[in-house]
């Protein structure tokens, strides 16, 4: 543990992991900002609370079982030319998952159906939140340590960048989540984000690898141009008072 400590190499891949840990948590904290902002916002805050914890508890379980994860890149299932492992399937099914739910939340935004809006708290909205926090923070916490493993050997720095990541998300996803709440546009906007992010995990799991860096310019592209609207909508009402 010492000779880490005092490895300039260590350090470097700790704050590469982290970096790239934090990047991938982007998708993490967009999917729970948009699926909480549909209960009262006490029971909101405990299934951000809860799923940040899950997808902690995940990476890490995920991490101690480094033989059986890196045995599940390899093919399964062979469809003509095209090699499947559970990784792949995994991926595929989880990118399907997010683009039904993207699409399911879209239509009923432009329905604007009351009936989806839950006047007080529910139990049963509230449970149904948390399993779909937990099947996307498996999805998620499976393709964030396959990576890790491939950038990093020693398991005490994988854990700690992925300790040093969630508690970053944990930081950002209140704030992050407040904002989707409050402006209506931009939780349209989150929602085609999962699309996009759905489509590049059923690609990945097709070996198509879409490069994140892509992705990922076109969410802050997107994002900064829905911040200048909202700052100009805030502008307008203020001139207008």
């Amino acid at each position: 543990m010492m000779e880490l400590i005092a490895s300039p190499e260590a350090w470097a891949a700790l704050l590469t992991l982290t970096a790239l840990e934090i990047v991938l948590g982007i998708d993490n904290v967009i999917f729970l900002s948009v699926i909480v902002s549909r209960i009262p916002p006490a029971q909101a805050k405990r299934a951000r609370q809860i799923g940040l914890l899950l997808a902690l508890v995940f990476r890490i379980l995920l991490l101690s079982i480094l033989v059986w994860l890196i045995g599940l890149t390899e093919p399964v299932i062979t469809i003509k030319s095209i090699a499947l492992s559970w990784r792949d399937l995994i991926l595929i099914g989880g990118g399907l998952f997010l683009i039904a739910k993207a699409t399911h939340e879209i239509h009923g935004e432009v329905e604007a159906r009351e009936a989806d809006e839950a006047a007080g708290p529910n139990a049963s909205a509230f449970f149904w939140v948390i399993v779909q926090i937990i099947i996307i923070d498996l999805v998620f916490s499976l393709d964030s340590i396959i990576t890790a493993i491939g950038m990093a050997q020693d398991i005490e720095i994988m854990i700690a960048a992925v300790v040093i990541a969630c508690v970053i998300m944990y930081v950002s996803s209140g704030p992050v989540a407040r904002f989707v709440a409050e402006h209506p546009t931009t939780k349209m906007l989150a929602l085609a984000f999962l699309v996009l992010i759905g489509v590049a995990l059923v690609a990945d799991g097709f070996s198509f690898h879409i490069p994140r860096g892509y992705i990922y310019f076109a969410i802050a592209f997107s994002a900064a141009v829905e911040l200048f609207n909202v700052l100009a909508r805030r502008n307008r009402r203020k001139t207008a008072g």
